[in-house]
Parts: structure tokens; sequence; C-alpha cells
């Protein structure tokens, strides 16, 4: 079913054109066929027997003679069509093809709406492979590791790649030969994530380590200078040394083992996060350019409703049309919030790269010379210039009218649902009026009937014959008042059905423009961004390669 069902219903009842011409046509036509057919079978019939004739009277083979006679005799013509099928002819020839339905489709609500559905579901169709990217459709559990069967082992994975070497890759023995997450090309968007944030975890555990280590050895080493300025016994200050070098021992291995996770963050950042945001954008380019298309489509559809013929849309709301009302405002709320978390929830995401980033660049600072430090980051990474980008587009992105839009469009359904609330309480008490008019008529007749059978001729000179007449008057106004009473709220229903009719459409005409014009802006914005974000990765990766 149509989305679009949930303004006006379906038009069944509502008679077509006549066929009376189309009929008479074909009666006429079939009429005109069978004549020719008497005609030919008369004229075949004719010529065989002229022909057996010659034949008896040359007693000679025929076929030449036939043959010539066939060349030289010209084709017979039909007799002319009836006046009517001449007429219908030249009625076919001067109509041009597809206008008639061009002209019916102007003028027919539901094919205008169903043409909007139709680009709603075409366009959403233009977003499946950003979801799947992202898989928007997949139950997570704070991670994405998720083998075949639904079973989610977030530990189990962290400590994976925190344990994982990079030297014995290509030892892989038959169990993790069936995981496609050891592989980095089956890796996700979201696993890459949560491997960089089990990488970010060991990283801030090793730091915090280091920093304990650090203060110790700062401890023992001025517990040494005291020790070398008193000039205590040799043994004391052995002990002190010892403890010293292996403290700063420690310290060495501690930050190569650091420098190692910091290496990996880095090449999680530029080999599998990168490509995956790069892919992201090329995908997202795509998308918001065919949506860009359909909502361009259906500002143009809509200025159709402008010449919208009113008459022909039904007069009266169903409850089957009032509960789609409903459905259709919730439906549009749920619109207007998931537009709304679309951009916010875009802008965090970027927010929270672009300032992980900045941390990212900022060189650990060990406060240890000897033979240890922690190497030089790059200061300009591919995924720099790109996420610089991506955060500036957003923060310029013009959301607001298209938001705006599309809460005004939800205002007006709920406001089209309220007025049809109200003509469908006028419809009950109009069906309440009418059961009580047709049960009191029935009470009045069995009554009056009742009333009648038991006068005669003798009681009409009775004084309790006028009270009774007078009582009978009396139920009759009532009956009247009731009958007026119907016909008065049957006139308010028929008014407030105008109403809602009237209102709905110049809500549509006023409204859905707006909307897609709104729409049509933000979606050509998007595929603006998108396309600079892509010719900014695609030049830094030819400049990369250079």
């Amino acid at each position: 079913m149509s989305s679009w069902d949930f303004f006006f219903p379906s038009m069944e009842n509502v008679p077509g054109p006549t066929l009376a011409e189309v009929d008479e046509s074909r009666i006429e036509r079939e009429e005109l066929e069978r004549k020719m057919m008497e005609e030919r079978a008369k004229r075949a019939e004719n010529d065989a027997r002229a022909d057996e004739t010659e034949r008896v009277r040359k007693n000679e083979m025929p076929k030449e003679a036939e043959v010539l006679e066939t060349v030289e005799k010209p084709p017979s013509q039909p007799p002319p069509p009836p006046q009517a099928a001449t007429k219908v002819m030249k009625r076919a020839k001067n109509v041009v093809p597809g206008e008639s339905k061009k002209k019916a489709g102007q003028f027919n609500l539901l094919q205008i709406l169903s043409e909007l559905d139709d680009c709603f579901l075409k366009a959403s169709e233009s977003a499946h492979e950003v979801s799947k990217m992202l898989e928007a459709n997949r139950l997570h559990y704070h991670s994405n590791f998720a083998d075949n069967r639904g079973h989610i082992d977030h530990s189990a994975r962290v400590m994976r790649v925190i344990t994982w070497n990079r030297s014995f890759r290509g030892l892989q023995n038959a169990d993790d030969g069936l995981d496609d997450f050891d592989s980095e090309e089956h890796e996700t968007h979201a696993t890459v994530l949560d491997k960089m944030l089990a990488w970010e975890k060991k990283l801030y555990d090793e730091v915090k380590a280091g920093e304990q280590m650090k203060l110790e050895y700062q401890r023992k080493v001025a517990s040494l200078n005291k020790l070398k300025k008193r000039g205590t016994n040799t043994d004391a200050l052995e002990r002190v040394k010892a403890t010293v070098s292996h403290l700063h021992t420690r310290y060495i291995v501690d930050m190569q083992s650091m420098d190692s996770t910091v290496s990996e963050i880095n090449r999680l950042r530029d080999e599998q996060l990168y490509p995956k945001l790069v892919a992201l954008v090329d995908g997202m380019a795509i998308m918001w350019e065919t949506m860009k298309g359909y909502h361009v489509s259906q500002a143009k559809i809509v200025q159709a409703l402008r010449s919208l013929d009113i008459s022909q849309s039904p007069k009266e709301t169903t409850e089957h049309h009032h509960e789609r009302t409903l459905q259709l405002y919730v439906v549009v709320q749920e619109w207007h919030s998931q537009f709304d978390k679309l951009v916010v929830y875009q802008k965090h995401y970027i927010k929270a790269l672009n300032n992980w980033l900045k941390l990212n660049l900022i060189p650990i600072d060990t406060n240890l010379k000897e033979k240890v430090s922690s190497p030089q980051r790059p200061q300009n990474p591919p995924i720099l210039s790109l996420i610089h980008a991506w955060y500036d587009h957003l923060e310029k992105l013009p959301d607001e009218l298209a938001r705006t839009a599309i809460y005004n469009f939800s205002a007006v359904i709920n406001t089209i649902f309220e007025y049809q609330k109200e003509e469908m309480k006028l419809k009950d008490r109009c069906e309440d009026t009418r059961r009580e008019l047709n049960k009191k008529t029935r009470q009045y007749e069995d009554w009056y009937h009742k009333h009648m059978q038991r006068r005669t001729t003798s009681d009409d000179m009775d004084p309790e014959s006028a009270q009774e007449d007078n009582l009978v008057v009396d139920r009759q106004l009532q009956l009247e008042a009731l009958r007026k009473r119907l016909e008065d709220e049957e006139d308010s229903y028929q008014r407030q059905c105008l109403q809602v009719r009237d209102k709905s459409l110049t809500s549509l005409r006023s409204r859905l423009p707006e909307l897609f014009g709104a729409m049509s802006e933000f979606s050509l914005a998007c595929a603006d961004m998108y396309r600079d974000l892509r010719s900014i990765a695609k030049n830094r990766n030819r400049n990369g390669n250079a």
C-alpha cells in the first residue's frame, strides 16, 4: 500500500469514462468485416463457376489463364466505412499519443502521491551501500566483533588485538583461518575503530605504568645523589645504583613497547581507518547525489497540485483513512527525529575524530634523554586534511531549513488529523440522530396504528378524542423537530467534509513544495560537500603516490 494513502483513500467507486463510443465502433467494425467476408466468398464462388465453364469449353488447364487474370484484374475496393466509424477514426487521428494520459495524470491526486512515494523508495535504495559500510542494520553490543553465529565476545577479541604480533601474521591455525575478522580486508569501519580503541587502551596503560616507573626512577636517582654526597658505605651505594640501573633498563624496555604501540596505532590510522573514511566519503557522495535527483523530481511532481481538480477527491473521511493519517503523522515525526540524529551524530563522530587526531599527533615526552625517545610522529598524515575539511563542511551544513520543513509538514498532518477527527465526530452524531429518528418513527407508527384501531366513528364527538388528536400532533412535532435536527447535523457534516478536503489540499499545495524544495537544497549541499571531500582524498592519494 502506498504511504500516500494516508491523505486520501482509494477512489474505487468513482465511475470511469463511458465506453459507448468504443462499443459502437467495435460493433460497426465487426459488421463491416462480416460483409467484406461475405462479398469475398461470393466473388470466389462466381470466379470458380466461370473457370469451370471455361475449362469445359476449351478443355485446357486454367493455371496460366488464372495467373494472368489475377495479375490483370485490379484489386477490389472495400466498401466505404460507415459514417460512425469514420468519425471514430478521425477522432483517433486528431489525438496526440500520450496527451489524454498526461491530462488525466495532471488531475489525479493518487497518481501524484504515488510518484512521490516511488521517489522515496528509490531514494532509500541509494543508502544501502552506506548502511552496509556502517552496519546500520546490525545489533551492536559495545563492539562489532561478532562471529558468523552472532555471538559477540568482546574481551576475547580485544585481548587478541592487544597481544597480536605482526611478525606472526603469516602463521594461522585452522580455527583462525575460518575467522574473517583476522583478515584486514574483511574488517568493517566499526571493527577498525574497535581495534584502534584496544590499542589506545593498551597505550594508556603503558603510559600510566611508564609515568609511575619514571617517578620511582627519579626518587631512586635522588636517593643515590644523597648517598653520594654523604659518602656512606659502598654496599648501600652499590645497592641503590643497581636499583637505578634496573629501573632504567625496565623503563627503556617499556618505552620501546610504547613506541611499538604508537607505531601500530599510526599504521591502523593510515592503512585502515583512512581508507575506510575515504570509502565512506565516496559512498556518501553517491548516495546524496542520487537523493538530490529524487528530491528534485519530487519538487517538480508536487507542482501539479496547483492545477489539481479537487472535485475528483473523495468527499468523506473513512475510519481507515483517519487511522492512516495518524500513522503518517507518527512516521513524519520519526522522520524529523532521524533527520536530526543524522546531522547531529555525523557532526559528533567527525568532531570526535578531529579531537582524537589532535592528541594523536602530539609526541609523547618521556623526560629521559638517555637513549630513549618516542619517535616523532608525522605531522601531516593523509587523514589530517580530510578530517579538517570534513569538520569544517559539517559546521557550515545548512540543515536548519530542511529540519524546519519536515517539522512544519508534520504539524500540517496533525492539523489534518484534527480536522478529520471533528468530521468523524459529526458523522457519529448524525448516525446517532438518524438511529434515534428511526427508532422514534417506528414507535410513533406502532402507537398511531394501535390508536386508530381503538377509535370509532362515534368517538369523533368525544372530548377525549380532541385530546388524543393533540397528542398525535405533539408526537408529530417531536418527530419533525428531530428530523430537522438531523438535517442541520447533516448539513454541518457536509460542510465539515468540504472544509477538510479544501484545507487538506490547500495545506498540501503549500507545504509539499516547501518540504521538497528544502530537501532538494539540503541534499544538494550534502552532495557538494562529499564531492569536495572526495576530491581532497583523491588529490592527497595522488600526491602521496607521486
